[in-house]
């Protein structure tokens, strides 16, 4: 197979590795549109009743129908899995049951509207994460979207209708997809169905028309939803082509390519390509075929040139390498499905023409097949004069020492073979002069290993001109008297010079080879070492490592701040210090998503620095700047390079910036879950005693209560229970703000704890009034220091909370004792007990055990928490072994030599 019909093996192996991994999930089908209304969830539950039909096991994990009658009647007879029920604000929201149907095992899911948001407290926060564990779990699906939920549609959506939309898909969605159905609808047809009611009920259908509905909105859409199917259908070809190894083109549909080179004419192609291309609404390609041919300052400048003519024109640019330009341009055009390439007309003469094998363009021709060529002159005609003195100067590729080496070493082989030639042995060895042209050809072919074609040229021609005069005779002269020599002469110098040439040719790939080899290796490494990083800042710290080695040059990454500007610094991994002018062009770079600095159009002069916007299709994630002082780290190829391992590093980014939104999306939900639980809580906490004032206040000024005494006296308790209640749950509030805020410092003074317990049981002597309460207190224990204030609030929130989840008459057993140098606090009630996974989770602001009876902020242990940590003791929870209930702990190191007490007994039972 020729290299213009060999497949590239990169892009073979990615399309057997997508082929292979589509193996191993299951198969996934969307039914896309261009609006609500065009059928999708109907198209989609008609496929399914026609595989339930020919005995396939399909099952309905979420369907909305929108109360169209046609799409709850065709979804009758198919099975429905019961969707996961949310209660988030008050509200029941349903959504897909990821568990259940795995459990459940179908062979084909519907799960109706990709796009949606999933409800707060999901396992996934969107839906099409949960198609993906479906698939994962090798379960086909079928779903619907419509075109303005795809990302990268998004902006232009808003932009023609006017409407944000904010749930969205990535695009890996549409390349990950098996098939794509289109369904479409005449914009006057979508209309005609609104207005009779069958998409949205009547009084949603007229405001639907007058805003989103709009007949030039709908058939911008349509447009929009015609285009990607059929991009995504031109990939399929291409990615069936490589497969396949069908060399092409398909002519399916028309797409362009024009050759670029570091010649000034190249700028007419590539405006002339886009015009055509434009036209043609087809896609189009620039490809430059490096050479191992170096070029020189000039070369270089007007190639970065017509390349970043290429990407402004918003022209993809391929960079290949080879030592046959025709070949090269031919293997590419094969690969990509090319039907028209753009060449621009021969500036060179006929005798460089056939130097080099002939012309160009007639070999492009020769070689295109099925593919049409466009020789192109320009827009504007110009004289020789002026063409020549813009094109680059000529440079001598191989070197000055090249030619001298091959000149050397020619000569010195003609020398030993005429020294040797009189002397027996070698004459009876080698025998005539003419087995002397072997050797000498042998010293050709080897030079090729080490010369250019050039050098091999001079050392074919002047070790064939020594060769006659010293050896064919008559010797000392350059005239040959036989016919058979003066044909071994030119058999000779054909010989030397075609084998000479193939040597240094097969030379050249090898560089080429270990070129590819090595900037594969380096993608490789910098993929494989970003993949497994963690964190946004290992990501950078391995990507400023890898590209700083590779290109050798200091490198620098700055991102974007909160406000979605360019930070005023680079991040701390990078190692290229960026002062204000080199800050203020990455700002370009960064606003305007394209390439600035030195070797751009782009304020080159002001920057020493290449700096590279990270685009991703979200938009910039970033800029990678790189230390260009050196121009000889920054040829096109390397350009290219870094291009690549920008859109790694990009993509990269964007990946754990995703994290971190998506963990602060979660953080957000979560504080807003327990805004709302502590906003009801607080609620009830305050309204529950306020109603109680208020009633008792009502009764008591009610004349009949002030002529009865006796009952007066019950709604005066009322009222201080209820302001009691007030006042514990302001005082709470209170100790927690102090505690986040760090106000609180306790005053540590020697407390007696026999004082401390019996000042916090007459403090919550009404809640306890109906249990049993055992106190057993050391004899010996002495004081103790601390902040007797904050440790009663300690001791009187646990005392309340075994009041009030214990049972009437039930026991609650309070112990204090010294162990090591250590004061033991221990309340243990005969209540429901905790959760044993949950055990550590009790003293989480705001946490509240699963069916914990109604009331409560779900502070007090939290605040206990605090305020004991704030003593450098620790407080712990768990459940006692015997008869149920829960036991508190507190354990608070004893310092210093306290005064004696006097031993009393302390154990006693209290009513």
């Amino acid at each position: 197979m020729s290299d213009a019909y060999r497949p590239d093996p990169d892009a073979l192996l990615a399309t057997i590795q997508k082929e292979e991994a589509k193996d191993q999930r299951g198969s996934f089908k969307i039914f896309f549109g261009m609006a609500a209304g065009v059928g999708k969830t109907y198209a989609m539950l008609e496929a399914a009743q026609q595989h339930k039909r020919n005995g396939v096991d399909v099952v309905i994990g979420y369907l909305e129908p929108h109360g169209r009658p046609e799409t709850i009647a065709k979804a009758e007879g198919l099975e429905v899995v019961p969707t996961k029920r949310i209660e988030y604000k008050g509200s029941t929201l349903q959504e897909v049951d990821v568990e259940a149907i795995i459990k459940r095992a179908p062979r084909l899911v519907l799960v109706d509207e990709l796009a949606h948001t999933n409800a707060p407290g999901s396992t996934h926060p969107k839906r099409y994460m949960d198609v993906q564990d479906l698939l994962n779990a090798g379960i086909d699906v079928y779903t619907t979207v419509n075109v303005q939920h795809i990302e990268s549609r998004a902006d232009a959506v808003a932009q023609i209708t006017g409407v944000t939309v904010h749930e969205t898909i990535p695009d890996t969605l549409i390349d990950m997809a098996d098939e794509i159905e289109l369904i479409d609808l005449e914009p006057d047809e979508l209309i005609k169905r609104l207005g009779e009611g069958k998409v949205y009920a009547t009084e949603r259908a007229q405001v639907a028309i007058d805003k989103f509905f709009r007949k030039g909105n709908l058939t911008a859409l349509r447009e929009m939803a015609l285009r990607l199917t059929a991009e995504r259908v031109d990939h399929q070809l291409q990615d069936y082509m490589q497969v396949k190894h069908i060399a092409g083109p398909w002519k399916s549909g028309e797409r362009l390519m024009v050759a670029v080179s570091a010649s000034p004419l190249s700028e007419r192609l590539i405006r002339w390509t886009r015009r055509m291309a434009y036209n043609l609404e087809a896609p189009w390609i620039a490809v430059y075929v490096e050479s191992p041919q170096p070029m020189n300052d000039a070369a270089k400048a007007q190639l970065n040139h017509n390349l970043s003519l290429v990407h402004k024109l918003d022209g993809e640019i391929i960079t290949t390498s080879g030592t046959n330009t025709v070949d090269a341009l031919m293997r590419v055009a094969r690969q990509r499905n090319v039907t028209q390439i753009v060449m621009g007309k021969p500036q060179q003469t006929k005798i460089q023409e056939w130097m080099k094998g002939g012309s160009l363009v007639n070999r492009l021709v020769r070689q295109s097949g099925e593919i049409d060529v466009y020789v192109v002159s320009g827009d504007e005609q110009e004289s020789d004069e002026r063409l020549l003195s813009n094109l680059p100067s000529p440079h001598l590729h191989s070197g000055l020492n090249q030619y001298t080496l091959a000149a050397v070493i020619s000569i010195a082989a003609v020398a030993i073979c005429f020294l040797l030639e009189n002397w027996p042995f070698f004459r009876e060895t080698i025998g005539d002069y003419r087995a002397i042209s072997l050797i000498l050809l042998t010293v050709v072919v080897v030079l090729g290993n080490f010369v250019g074609r050039g050098p091999i040229l001079l050392a074919a021609a002047l070790s064939a001109i020594l060769w006659d005069l010293l050896f064919i005779p008559p010797t000392f002269t350059l005239f040959i008297t036989h016919p058979q020599d003066f044909m071994i002469f030119l058999l000779y110098f054909v010989v030397a010079v075609i084998t000479g040439n193939l040597t240094a040719r097969a030379r050249n790939e090898g560089k080429f080879a270990i070129q590819r080899e090595g900037r594969m290796s380096a993608l490789y490494t910098m993929a494989n070492q970003i993949a497994e990083a963690s964190t946004i800042d290992e990501v950078l710290k391995s990507a400023v490592q890898q590209v700083g080695e590779v290109f050798n040059s200091k490198v620098a990454i700055t991102l974007p701040q909160s406000n979605g500007r360019l930070a005023n610094a680079p991040h701390a991994a990078s190692t290229l210090a960026l002062d204000e002018r080199e800050i203020g062009v990455a700002s370009y770079a960064f606003e305007k998503g394209e390439p600035a600095g030195r070797f751009t159009d782009t304020l080159s002069g002001s920057s020493t620095a290449y700096h590279l916007p990270l685009v991703t299709p979200g938009g910039v994630a970033g800029i990678l700047s790189v230390d260009a002082t050196d121009s000889d780290n920054f040829a096109i190829d390397q350009r290219t390079l870094l291009q690549t391992f920008a859109n790694h590093i990009a993509l990269a980014v964007e990946r754990e910036l995703l994290d971190v939104r998506s963990q602060q999306a979660a953080v957000i939900e979560e504080s807003e879950r327990m805004y709302a639980a502590l906003l009801d809580s607080i609620s009830h906490e305050l309204r529950t005693p306020l109603t109680t004032i208020k009633g008792a206040t009502s009764s008591l000024v009610d004349p009949a209560t002030q002529r009865n005494p006796d009952a007066a006296a019950p709604l005066a308790h009322d009222i201080l229970d209820a302001t009691a209640r007030l006042d514990r749950l302001v005082e709470n509030l209170l100790d927690m703000s102090r505690i986040e805020s760090g106000h609180i410092q306790p005053r540590l003074e020697w407390c007696d704890v026999r004082e401390l317990i019996d000042v916090s049981l007459k403090e919550v002597e009404r809640e306890m009034h109906t249990h049993d309460v055992v106190l057993d207190i050391a004899p010996d224990l002495p004081l103790v220091r601390l902040d007797f204030t904050l440790m009663q609030r300690v001791t009187v929130n646990l005392l309340y909370n075994a009041a009030i989840y214990s049972p009437p008459e039930a026991r609650i057993r309070v112990i204090v004792k010294a162990e090591v140098r250590e004061l033991v606090i221990s309340v243990a009630d005969r209540g429901p007990g905790l959760p044993p996974d949950l055990l550590q989770s009790v003293f989480v602001k705001f946490w509240r055990a699963p069916g914990a009876r109604a009331g409560g902020t779900g502070l007090g242990l939290s605040i206990c928490k605090a305020l004991v940590e704030a003593h450098g003791g620790t407080i712990s929870a768990e459940n006692r072994p015997t008869r149920g209930g829960a036991r508190f702990t507190i354990r608070i190191p004893m310092i210093g030599e306290a005064p004696k007490l006097v031993p009393e007994a302390a154990s006693q039972s209290l009513r």
